[in-house]
């Protein structure tokens, strides 16, 4: 009779907490569907983040500067891929992205929107990104039974009022107003913040003085966690990548060869032979 494998149990938003308390650092990967979710929860990656960033991997958004595009991503859009995902890994943490304007206009706006998330898309918990006015909605939400994350620093939903997606808290007036933001957001109840786009010793220096986990990109490592879109990571990116990414593999140069190979044995004759065909 066969050993029944206990059931391996799915991340929890406390584990990010315990794991900052024992010093584990951690790994999360932006998933935009059900394949892909699929293989990245038996890679055992704990945290999935369903982010507006398909704007640019799955959409092709564009900035007028080239650079990816989060602005037009809708809730629905979000809601789609991330009903995928969810169908995909079973022991990850799925956290699902606020799209813009989808939490902007009052609070019963933005309840309704993280609830969608977390009713109809099969999340886990929401990620905004913001401080300032930001800090009551995650506290309204919070108070709601909705786990939420943060995400200060460079935030792409904010790149017109920025003047690009240009690095942050460089000056010590901005680098101020990023740990104001993080002190309210971990008074609001936030789980945990994204810190992106900022110098390494600040983020080191914001880490080190909140209990909350904190999940660098383009942040230096001096974080609990890192984050990269899954994209960047596998080298499928379409163009430039940002500083701060390293392409841990090279896919996208594998699939130009594995078609060209399709379509040489195709134009052949070649393929299909008789061990592909049915007799």
């Amino acid at each position: 009779m066969e050993e029944q494998q206990a059931p391996i149990r799915p991340v929890q938003i406390t584990d990010l907490g315990r794991w900052k308390a024992e010093g584990r650092h951690f790994a999360m990967l932006t998933a935009y569907d059900y394949t892909t979710a699929s293989w990245l929860d038996r890679a055992g990656i704990p945290v999935l983040l369903v982010g507006d960033s398909l704007g640019g991997t799955m959409l092709g958004h564009q900035l007028r500067d080239g650079g990816p595009d989060t602005l037009p991503v809708t809730l629905d859009e979000i809601i789609h891929h991330a009903r995928a995902v969810a169908r995909g890994a079973r022991r990850a943490l799925l956290v699902g992205d606020l799209p813009f304007l989808s939490y902007h206009l009052g609070l019963d706006d933005a309840t309704r929107s993280a609830g969608r998330m977390l009713k109809e898309a099969g999340m886990q918990a929401v990620k905004l990104e913001g401080g300032g006015p930001m800090v009551e909605v995650v506290a309204h939400l919070v108070e709601r039974g909705i786990p939420v994350m943060a995400h200060l620093g460079l935030t792409p939903q904010s790149v017109h009022a920025m003047g690009g997606l240009r690095v942050q808290g460089r000056d010590e007036q901005g680098a101020g107003r990023i740990r104001s933001a993080l002190s309210a957001m971990e008074q609001a109840g936030a789980f945990a913040v994204v810190l992106e786009g900022m110098p390494s010793k600040l983020a080191a220096e914001l880490t080190a003085g909140t209990h909350l986990p904190t999940i660098g990109i383009g942040a230096g490592p001096g974080c609990d966690g890192q984050v990269l879109v899954v994209h960047d990571m596998l080298g499928l990116t379409v163009g430039a990548l940002p500083k701060f990414v390293k392409p841990f593999a090279s896919l996208g140069k594998e699939i130009v060869a594995a078609a060209r190979h399709f379509q040489r044995e195709v134009e052949a004759g070649s393929y299909p032979d008789a061990e592909h065909s049915y007799g």
